[in-house]
């Protein structure tokens, strides 16, 4: 007698397995009641045919229209629903070529193999990948499995000497590097990985990078390294390497980015860890040391950027930047000599530094050393040619001409950064040294007469905020050529009380 047969389609729903053990349990109690019959469970968990050709052909529409995503998930469905299946692995392994993601794509290409030995498609694709990691041996055979099956496989042939030359390639750079030509090594790898028989290689790119290292070449040491970051699985060397490569250069938030990934790998690397808290340290103590600056607390970021020349003494470029931004501090805070000495030492470091020679050029100008000013504020220009600097050299060779005539600081003898009741004071003292009142002889009388007058004059200027803004910048606010239709030099309008005859007596009151 025949028995009848009868199929049962059990829908998984991966979200809710209680509900799905459930099915399955009523389905298993259904088959023992049913002892005449006999129930087919088919497709893996439940997918039903139907189901994964509509998902394969979802996956072939999406992947035509560069959804590379959403046909990568239709993919993923069609695979999870027939494992046994050789062609959906291998559409899946094209998606994800298409993405970039030649590691994902291996393993479907493999799988794709083991399901169908003979399957050329895939163990020629599967070559390119492997030639393109720098896996000589591997893709060889690939390679030579297509051929065995189609000796006249024009791009397995091509495949396979290509193959070869990279082998010879290889050995060459390996041996020129042994030899310490790091020149060589770098032709030939550049072969290598530009030519694109191996652009995935991470060895070729690392070996590269460490050519580069020991010439003193350390951005393009950075820029072999970075992608090796993708092209292996735990590539933590890497990572720490890329870290000390950006701190020596002085990009300490670079650094201390690629050692954090480093510690994601394994927290517990130790290498890893040590220079982690080095970079950490260094980093916080640089960024503390521009918040203060921001906030005008500058000595506070003086002491911070003495705390990182104390945290890092062993990589110039840290110590170049403190002396240079410690510098900058002393200018804002007017301590001219503490600024010109610190100034002058970061210029011995970095002699091509604009920023520092224009900072010691306003401390020249502190100081009254406008000559010095104007040639830090011109070699600045050969540096950077910006506007700060253009007018800074502009208002240096201002004060420079007007020194030789009247330096107002000078004829008081106080700093430029002396406040009024300084400059009065000292104007007191030397008007009464030199009032002609105290003089006998008429050529003495009429020396000091042109002294006092001066004294009067830096007086009347540097007390009048405006006047005294005006000459700092660079313009005598007395000179006539300065004023409109002409001037008088002495300050209190056209009365001069020397021109009077010598009934003129001055005094002094004490406030």
């Amino acid at each position: 007698m025949q028995q009848s047969k009868t199929r049962i389609y059990i829908r998984i729903n991966i979200k809710n397995p209680k509900e799905t053990r459930n099915r399955i349990f009523a389905m298993f109690c259904l088959f023992v009641v049913g002892a005449q019959g006999l129930f087919y469970v088919t497709g893996v968990l439940g997918a039903t045919h139907v189901e994964i050709e509509h998902h394969l052909e979802m996956g072939r529409k999406l992947l035509a229209a560069g959804q590379l995503a959403e046909a990568l998930s239709h993919y993923h469905s069609a695979v999870e629903g027939d494992s046994k299946n050789y062609l959906t692995y291998y559409k899946r392994a094209a998606v994800f070529l298409a993405m970039g993601k030649s590691k994902s794509a291996l393993p479907d290409l493999t799988r794709a193999i083991q399901l169908k030995p003979d399957f050329l498609a895939a163990r020629l694709q599967r070559g390119n990948i492997l030639l393109k990691q720098g896996n000589t041996q591997e893709a060889r055979e690939d390679f030579e499995a297509v051929l065995q099956r189609s000796s006249d496989h024009e791009e397995a042939q091509d495949q396979l000497m290509r193959a070869n030359e990279l082998e010879e390639l290889q050995e060459e750079a390996n041996a020129a590097y042994h030899q310490g030509d790091y020149s060589t090594t770098i032709s030939v790898l550049e072969r290598v990985i530009e030519v694109c028989i191996s652009p995935w290689d991470p060895e070729s790119r690392e070996l590269r990078a460490e050519c580069y290292i020991r010439m003193g070449d350390p951005q393009k040491a950075i820029q072999d390294l970075t992608p090796t970051t993708r092209l292996r699985n735990d590539n933590r060397a890497a990572f720490l390497k890329l870290s000390m490569l950006h701190y020596s250069l002085g990009e300490h938030h670079e650094s201390l980015n690629h050692i954090r990934e480093c510690l994601k790998l394994d927290q517990d690397d130790k290498e890893c860890f040590s220079h982690y808290k080095q970079v950490k340290k260094l980093s916080k103590q640089l960024d503390t040391a521009e918040e203060l600056i921001h906030m005008e607390r500058y000595q506070e970021a003086i002491d911070k950027y003495e705390s990182v020349m104390k945290t890092e003494p062993n990589v110039p470029y840290y110590t170049n930047l403190a002396k240079e931004r410690i510098c900058f501090c002393f200018v804002k805070v007017k301590l001219a000599h503490e600024a010109i000495d610190v100034c002058s030492e970061a210029h011995q470091r970095d002699p091509r530094n604009a920023n520092i020679l224009r900072d010691r050029a306003e401390a020249y100008i502190m100081n009254q050393d406008y000559e010095r000013a104007v040639e830090d504020y011109q070699e600045a220009r050969e540096f950077d040619d910006n506007q700060d600097i253009r007018e800074g050299l502009e208002r240096a060779q201002k004060l420079l001409k007007i020194s030789r005539k009247r330096d107002y600081y000078k004829i008081l003898g106080v700093s430029r950064n002396a406040n009024k009741q300084e400059i009065i004071k000292a104007y007191r003292k030397l008007a009464q040294q030199w009032h002609p009142d105290n003089f006998q002889s008429e050529t003495e009388k009429k020396e000091a007469e042109k002294k006092f007058i001066d004294i009067a004059s830096a007086k009347e200027v540097l007390t009048d905020a405006e006047m005294r803004q005006k000459f700092d910048a660079g313009e005598d606010p007395l000179d006539p050529e300065n004023q409109q239709g002409g001037g008088q030099g002495w300050p209190f309008g056209h009365f001069d009380p020397f021109q009077s005859g010598g009934s003129f007596h001055f005094k002094f009151h004490q406030n």
